[in-house]
């Protein structure tokens, strides 16, 4: 019984096609956006925080 679909691994030509994809190597980073966002906030809140106990 032969296998339906092959494993790219098992056939070096196969494997580097598979490697070299231009799909694989053009992946993009993902955004920082929301970690600098996050980090703006909680930067506000413990200055409202210290600000409201300094004052208090």
């Amino acid at each position: 019984m032969a296998d339906q679909h092959p494993d790219p691994s098992g056939n070096t030509e196969a494997f580097r096609a598979f490697a070299h994809s231009p799909e694989s190597s053009a992946a993009e980073p993902p955004s920082r956006l929301p970690l600098i966002v996050g980090i703006a906030v909680v930067v506000v809140v413990l200055a409202a925080l210290v600000g409201w106990l300094a004052f208090d």
